[in-house]
């Protein structure tokens, strides 16, 4: 049996050269978001990317498969309780024959560029954390950038990492990054960090064209477009959540990639149900972006 299975919608859609965008299961776990905000991401993403003239092609291990596209009968199993699935861990997910493994952006990634899918889109990014002078702890998302021959589209990194360290990371593994509707890096739920992006590109053919050059050359490229501002969360009252959200994980004696879902969660709360309608909305926008880009790059 292959490790890696395409559906065969992905399949075929691939054999025919039409436009293809994998998307990440943690996001749409109950990991990512609480339910049943979960299933609308779910079917508002799919949507999106429907929409723009692409097929969706959700990423997960479903008993012991590393799977690339999944079937409508199949979405219920990816909104439960999971164990999330980073690159390095893929291995061990398929070996052991886990139920279901949510996958993250890196593993996301890896899928992807395996089967020859060329756009990604997800919600925020993982990146540099705040302390990691002092712990190390850098998201394996963003090597996995850089590896894989993959364009990701996200609103930016998650608000809580290190934004400053996480482009600085981002330009030393030489992965390009472009703004659509952004001179600024975005900040997932909040529209902007206030760190100047080097390049903005706002035309897909442009965009398409860029991303065209950087896949024939190898590696990956991020896009980042912004929340949409009708729903953004307001940077004070996010950066107050977040900083109520991290010192409630170290109290917890919380850390590495199990901060995330705490933060996300705490924020949550703090914040009275915005950051979860921001990560709907961003969501979908990003779907409907890498939808877009890959009906582009198809036609180059």
């Amino acid at each position: 049996m292959s490790t890696v299975r395409v559906s065969p919608e992905v399949a075929d859609a691939l054999a025919d050269r039409r436009a293809v965008v994998a998307l990440e299961s943690t996001i749409f776990s109950n990991l990512g978001l609480p339910s049943p905000a979960n299933r609308e991401a779910l079917a508002r993403c799919i949507a999106a990317v429907r929409a723009a003239g692409a097929v969706p092609a959700v990423t997960a291990v479903l008993d012991g498969v590393a799977r690339v596209g999944l079937a409508e009968s199949e979405h219920d199993r990816i909104l439960g309780a999971a164990r999330k699935v980073a690159e390095r861990d893929l291995p061990v997910a398929i070996g052991e024959a886990w139920q279901f493994g949510a996958t993250t952006v890196s593993a996301s990634l890896a899928l992807a560029a395996r089967v020859g899918v060329h756009v990604f889109a997800t919600g925020g990014i993982g990146g540099v954390h705040r302390g990691a002078e002092v712990h190390g702890d850098v998201s394996a998302d963003l090597p996995a950038l850089a590896r894989h021959a993959v364009v990701t589209v996200s609103a930016g990194a998650k608000s809580f990492l290190d934004l400053p360290r996480t482009l600085e990371m981002l330009e030393t593994l030489g992965v390009p990054v472009v703004g659509v509707g952004c001179d600024e890096f975005p900040a997932f739920t909040v529209v902007s960090s206030g760190l100047r992006l080097g390049h903005r590109i706002d035309d897909r053919v442009a965009l398409a064209r860029v991303a065209h050059a950087r896949l024939q050359l190898g590696g990956g490229m991020l896009v980042c477009t912004p929340v949409p501002a009708a729903d953004a969360v307001d940077a004070t009252v996010m950066h107050s959540a977040i900083e109520r959200a991290l010192l409630s994980a170290t109290q917890q004696g919380v850390s590495g990639p199990a901060v995330t879902p705490i933060v996300l969660a705490e924020i949550a709360t703090e914040t009275g149900g915005e950051a979860v309608r921001a990560n709907l909305s961003l969501a979908e926008n990003n779907a409907a972006l890498a939808g877009e880009l890959a009906v582009q790059l198809r036609n180059l």
